[in-house]
């Protein structure tokens, strides 16, 4: 029976459950005194107790920073007692592992397509494959445009340990640089989901991570977020924005959490609902917005426009379907800390050890400030030594900082230039600076020697502020791209092997249709930044000479 029909004629609630459901459902609680009844807001009465757990976290964080090799050898021990038993464990001789050595030598680093066959016979319903506890929710996950997607197998104990662990150690973290924050007087807009939970068996599902997340959170955790999961799991993303529009328009938002470009399309789309240029006239306690997913560097323009305030604050997490790994501790400094307490041992492979037959990896107290690793990881999940397809750098060792800089796949080295994504990313965020421009996305591919002309890199761009003159901003973007790559600056000397970049401008909402027109739009789908071949680029500029925005 719904709300309304438990309310009867002369305005009084059948029974006092009737009051709490009601009023929980109105972010409000009645509490009982000495003069009868006084309404208080829900989240004044939870902030408090949810802020006093978050302070229990600080101890354990200083824990893992003061302890950081011990603290994953720990995990180490931890996971492998976990996994010799399973059937992968059994086939690498998990039983004669005692050292971290013994592990490098036994089990092979692993990609997607060397665990699929595991992970398929989890998902027709045999246990004990990888991990050794059941396993019935699986994070559909692409990570590209590609037609193939990933089933990354979520135990219980990594949505506990991991994922639900490191949400709170985020809020722990910003509320001991923030401690007279007020986001948990409100609400966390969360943006996400985008798949709706599948049923695979009797016991196994699938959707996205946060759908996953979304499913499993607990019922104090729903109260504190916005909107309501009927919205939030729509399969349909422009329907969902619409309605996730409509829905938190008279919510007290105080956190965003979401991928930039998903979060500037719902800003807009409430701005056209109430004729408002400023989030803060909407939601005037709005204090945080937490990213992830993509380089945040080209979108930051566009936020401090849609959020002219000073005192908004923005903080990168660096979370994906295989783990939750990284937040920034301290807002404002370069690096997320990595976080070595959450049921994930890390390895770091150099790059240039990618592909080969046996490559090498490293641990923490080995790993040196500035280079670039491909990340290596086991979990509590049962991902052995899987290689993520993330490029990080180390910030700081003191403690572990650390910035995702790209993709092992996603890079242009056509002409020896090793361009990665943060070149990229910075060079636009500095081009656009210095002509006043804004970008929606962009990418970027190899335009190969011929007969009468050298290589060069073109690139397409969706422009939501475009450039006055389109020669000033290639060449501001040039200077940047040498500037933040020697050796894309050492082929750039005198034209000798590489000329000035091509710029495409592509009329807006091109990257939104063209995803769409595969089947990717919304959630944690996203355009690659850089393709070291034409196919996408060209498939891209073809659908938009086509003119069909979706």
């Amino acid at each position: 029976m719904n709300f309304a029909a438990r309310f009867n004629k002369t305005g009084t609630f059948h029974n006092n459950e009737d009051v709490v459901l009601l009023l929980a459902k109105k972010n409000y609680f009645y509490l009982s005194g000495p003069k009868g009844f006084a309404i208080a807001s829900l989240m004044n009465i939870l902030s408090p107790a949810i802020k006093g757990l978050l302070k229990l976290r600080w101890s354990a964080i200083d824990n893992f920073l003061l302890n950081p090799e011990n603290t994953q050898m720990m995990v180490f021990n931890s996971l492998i007692h976990s996994g010799q038993f399973t059937e992968f464990g059994k086939q690498y001789h998990f039983q004669k592992i005692n050292h971290i050595r013994d592990f490098k030598k036994n089990v092979p680093i692993q990609e997607y397509e060397d665990i699929k066959p595991y992970i398929q016979k989890m998902m027709s319903g045999t246990q004990n494959v990888l991990w050794n506890s059941p396993i019935t929710w699986f994070a559909k996950s692409s990570g590209t445009t590609s037609d193939k997607s990933k089933f990354i197998p979520v135990s219980n104990e990594s949505l506990e340990e991991c994922h639900f662990k490191s949400a709170k150690d985020v809020l722990a973290l910003y509320y001991r640089n923030f401690p007279q924050s007020g986001i948990l007087n409100g609400k966390c807009l969360t943006l996400g989901g985008s798949h709706q939970i599948n049923q695979l068996n009797t016991d196994s599902y699938y959707g996205d991570l946060s759908a996953v997340m979304l499913q499993n959170m607990s019922y104090f955790t729903q109260l504190i977020r916005t909107p309501d999961l009927s919205i939030a799991l729509m399969q349909e993303w422009e329907e969902k924005i619409e309605k996730m529009a409509h829905s938190t328009i008279k919510e007290d938002v105080t956190m965003i959490a979401g991928v930039p470009t998903w979060t500037i399309v719902l800003i807009k789309k409430i701005f056209e609902i109430t004729g408002k240029n400023n989030l803060h006239d909407i939601w005037p306690n709005l204090e945080l917005y937490m990213h992830g997913g993509v380089n945040f560097t080209p979108y930051e323009q566009q936020f401090k426009n849609l959020i002219p305030s000073s005192s908004m604050k923005y903080l990168e997490t660096y979370n994906a379907s295989e783990g939750f790994f990284a937040a920034q501790d301290v807002i404002g400094r370069d690096g997320m800390l990595l976080f070595l307490n959450h049921g994930i041992f890390y390895e770091f492979m150099p790059i240039e050890e990618y592909g080969q037959t046996t490559p090498h990896t490293l641990q923490l107290e080995e790993v040196q400030i500035g280079k670039n690793y491909a990340l290596v990881i086991s979990t509590n999940s049962g991902l052995w030594r899987y290689i993520v397809g993330d490029t990080i750098q180390f910030v700081s060792i003191n403690p572990y900082r650390v910035k995702v800089t790209g993709r092992l796949k996603h890079f242009i080295n056509a002409f020896g230039e090793e361009l990665i994504v943060d070149n990229a990313d910075m060079a636009i965020a500095k081009a656009s600076q210095q002509t006043g421009v804004v970008i929606n996305d962009y990418t970027a591919a190899p335009v190969y020697f011929s007969n009468e002309a050298n290589g060069c890199h073109e690139w397409a761009i969706e422009f939501d502020q475009a450039p006055e003159d389109l020669k000033t901003f290639t060449t501001q973007l040039d200077k940047a791209l040498q500037n933040s790559n020697s050796d894309y600056e050492a082929k750039r000397y005198k034209n000798i092997a590489l000329s000035e970049p091509i710029i495409r401008v592509l009329p807006k909402n091109t990257f939104s249709g063209w995803l769409k027109s595969k089947g990717k739009l919304g959630g944690q789908h996203k355009v690659p930044r850089l393709s070291n071949d034409r196919n996408i680029l060209e498939d891209i500029l073809r659908f938009s000479e086509n003119g069909d925005r979706g």
